[in-house]
């Protein structure tokens, strides 16, 4: 299917402050029992690539630890698939992927066929994605860009939106196949809209939301960097391909840590995502209609949705429907429909907890630029 599959692991997550900052953020939170963002997304990485298959995992210096726990139940072969590039600098997605795609490149010698996939989202049952994931290479190998559709479930202003135009076979289908999944050329990439665009968006039925996940041909998109966003892309093609004594093996993993020249690269490269740099530029885009559920887990009210009651130890009386995240004891009293998340500080982080009302919890966005306003970005 793919040859190679990024995972982005960098960002801080504010939205689920404080139990996400940038120590330990969202996609290394359990998404369901105990299973992470992360390992839900090496899960699909794996699943993608096949036994031959590599896997990059791009982080920040800092979350490497992270990664490195969330690899520890692999088996040896799996890990020798992965490799970790911290990242000298965050600067957004796509440095993050020039430099997947060079590394690509460098190692391999020769044309390979990348996955893109975020690592903060909810994404299931892995089946749809792995068969949505196929449509997807094969339109990457003739010479696309090609992203996911979610099909929208309401007006929703926080994501980005994409506009579908005609549809495109799907390589190799008969006639009496069904018509899952559906492709279409995408005629343009919309920004996250007001509340009255989004609902024209919806009336409309050919916009759909954009996952942040994308598949394409590494020498394809080369050239899309090359034509549309040279200045960033050129430190990347100054890279040589990094020797075996550039590798440290932590366990069981390599984690590419002496790769000459990588530094520079980042510290030249615009801070810029993807989206910007190339999507909207390229014309050549295809996307896949999603045929699997995909849930962003934006604000503490879905994680809520998505964990149940919490994990905490919770002491009660006469509270109801209340939420606890918190690595120490918790005693509630004739409260209802609170989000209560607590950090202690005993993992080296300071100490900070959010009580927040069902319902209201996307006003943590506004705490937190408080915070930073307050010169205390400790706290994130």
């Amino acid at each position: 299917m793919f040859t190679d599959c990024i995972i982005m692991a960098g960002g801080s997550g504010t939205r689920l402050w404080p139990a996400s900052n940038s120590q330990k953020p969202k996609q290394f939170l359990s998404a369901a029992g105990d299973v992470s963002f992360f390992n839900a997304a090496l899960d699909r990485a794996l699943a993608v690539t096949g036994a031959g298959g590599r896997v990059m995992v791009i982080a920040g210096e800092r979350h490497v630890p992270h990664v490195i726990g969330a690899c520890a139940g692999l088996d040896e072969k799996d890990r020798n698939r992965l490799v970790v590039i911290p990242e000298p600098q965050a600067k957004n997605t796509a440095p993050a992927i020039a430099c997947g795609t060079r590394y690509a490149r460098l190692v391999s010698g020769e044309d390979r066929t990348i996955l893109v996939l975020t690592s903060d989202h909810v994404i299931r049952p892995l089946p749809a994605f792995t068969a949505d994931a196929a449509a997807a290479a094969a339109y990457a190998r003739q010479d696309f860009l090609v992203v996911f559709g979610i099909p929208p479930r309401g007006p929703a202003t926080g994501y980005g939106y994409l506009e579908a135009a005609e549809p495109l076979p799907f390589p190799g289908r008969t006639p009496e196949e069904p018509e899952r999944p559906r492709i279409y050329r995408v005629s343009s990439f919309r920004e996250k809209p007001d509340r009255e665009t989004a609902e024209s968006f919806l009336a409309a039925g050919r916009f759909y939301w954009n996952s942040g996940m994308f598949a394409f041909s590494s020498a394809f998109i080369t050239e899309e960097f090359r034509r549309n966003a040279p200045e960033l892309f050129r430190p990347f093609e100054r890279l040589r391909p990094p020797g075996k004594g550039a590798y440290t093996a932590e366990g069981g993993v390599p984690v590419l840590r002496g790769w000459d020249g990588l530094g520079e690269a980042y510290g030249e490269a615009k801070s810029i995502s993807f989206d910007y740099a190339e999507a909207e530029k390229c014309s050549r885009t295809a996307m896949v209609a999603a045929d699997f559920e995909w849930l962003d887990v934006g604000s503490w009210d879905e994680y809520a949705k998505l964990s149940g009651t919490g994990v905490a130890e919770v002491y009660g009386s006469g509270a109801e429907g209340c939420f606890v995240d918190a690595d120490i004891p918790v005693a509630l009293c004739g409260v209802k429909d609170l989000i209560v998340a607590v950090r202690s500080g005993k993992d080296g982080a300071p100490p900070s907890v959010l009580i927040s009302q069902k319902g209201e919890t996307q006003r943590v966005r506004e705490i937190v630029e408080k915070i930073r306003a307050a010169g205390r970005t400790e706290l994130l």
